[in-house]
Parts: structure tokens; C-alpha cells; sequence
């Protein structure tokens, strides 16, 4: 395990997309004695699948799993989250979360907290879902645009098989890990997510799989 080494790890299908995001990656600034690679995982069959294929092909302890369209335009990016990582219980970071997931299993449906600009369509708007207290927020889930981690954990492809639920999965499996999962308290935001039009196709199929697996005693409904 190389640490000082940082990887960049997305799942793409768009070049265009993937060429943006690494012209952001490659303005910020690299700590002394650290060094960033980039992993482009083609023709994943799922984002489980991708990751697990990203995490193993490279030796970094630290990790970003994020999504193609997401460009982060904090310069200082690496810098802060070395810093948070300095504490060993923290195992994952994420831009926007929950303190308390919803019983529905859908982080959307409860409060949230983070802080990105977000592009929609036709309207572009800064996503500030709440305001807290501190350096950061501990939460019980993140969402997948950015998935920050300094310790290895496999993801659930074994259950999750499409481009759903792996995030809060994912999120479960650190928490089960007894590590703790923050959102930094930022000021401004530290990314751009250009997600456009959500895709649902699977959301609650694997929202199913999801609650039988980690909350089996809680009732799925809508």
C-alpha cells in the first residue's frame, strides 16, 4: 500500500465527459512527496463491479470514486482531505449525506447535508442542504457523485448489480467496519455535479435488495 499516493477511480461511458473531469483534476495541487493517478474503468457491467475493478488495480491508499460528471474545483481538494484523514477513525468522505437514513431507505426523502453546485438540465443552483456546526458532519450515508475513502472494502457487487444503492450500501459496510463516514462543513462547494436527468430505471429494485440485506426487520415501502 502506497501512502502517498492518491487515485482517482471512475466508471465511464462517455469521453467527453471523462476529458472534462481530468482537466479539473489535473489544477489541483498535489501536496510535496504525493502523487495522483487516474483509473477510467470502461464497460463496467455495474458500478460495484467497476469500483471493485478500480480498488484493486492500484496500490493507493487513498481512493475517489466519483461519477464522470462530477468537476471539483476546490484547488485545495487533496490538501483538506489528507487533513481529515489524519484522523484514522474517518474511512470515507462524501460531498453531500444524511445523518439519518430515511425509513424508507431513500436519502433524498429525509435531511440531507452538503454543499454542491449542481446542474440540472436547464437550471444550474448551489445544493446547499443544510448548515452545521464543526469541521464536519458524521453520517449514516453518502451520496455516489464523490465516494472518498482511506481504507479498502469491497463492494457489494454481489448484490448490487446495476448503478444503484451502491453508495448507501457501500456506506453500511464502513459503518459495520467501525469506521465513520463525514461530510466536510464547506463554505463554498468543492464540486460541480452536471448529473442532468436522474435514471431510475433500477433505483427500487435495488432499493429492495438493500433493505432485506442490512435492515431486514424494517417494512419496504414507498
Amino acid at each position: 500500500m502506497n501512502d502517498n499516493k492518491i487515485c482517482f477511480i471512475m466508471c465511464t461511458n462517455n469521453t467527453q465527459y471523462a476529458s472534462e473531469c481530468k482537466r479539473y483534476l489535473n489544477a489541483l495541487i498535489i501536496p510535496k512527496d504525493y502523487h495522483i493517478e487516474f483509473l477510467e474503468i470502461l464497460d463496467a457491467c455495474s458500478m460495484t463491479a467497476g469500483y471493485n475493478e478500480g480498488m484493486n488495480a492500484t496500490d493507493a491508499k487513498y481512493k475517489i470514486y466519483l461519477h464522470q460528471d462530477v468537476f471539483i474545483i476546490n484547488k485545495n481538494f487533496i490538501i483538506d482531505i489528507l487533513n481529515f484523514f489524519k484522523d484514522s477513525a474517518i474511512g470515507m468522505i462524501g460531498m453531500v449525506g444524511c445523518e439519518e437514513l430515511p425509513k424508507t431507505g431513500v436519502m433524498w426523502y429525509g435531511k440531507r447535508v452538503g454543499n454542491i453546485y449542481s446542474n440540472h438540465i436547464c437550471n444550474s443552483y448551489i445544493s446547499d442542504f443544510s448548515t452545521f456546526e464543526g469541521e464536519y458532519c458524521e453520517v449514516k450515508a453518502i451520496d455516489g457523485l464523490m465516494i472518498i475513502t482511506q481504507y479498502d472494502l469491497p463492494w457489494r457487487d454481489d448484490l448490487f448489480k446495476s448503478w444503484d444503492y451502491y453508495d448507501i450500501s457501500q456506506s453500511h459496510e464502513f459503518i459495520n467496519a467501525g469506521y465513520k463516514i463525514i461530510v466536510p462543513n464547506t463554505k463554498t462547494p468543492w464540486c460541480i455535479h452536471d448529473d442532468g436527468m436522474m435514471k431510475l430505471n433500477n433505483y427500487y429494485s435495488n432499493r429492495e435488495i438493500f433493505l432485506k440485506a442490512y435492515l431486514p426487520n424494517r417494512e419496504i415501502s414507498r
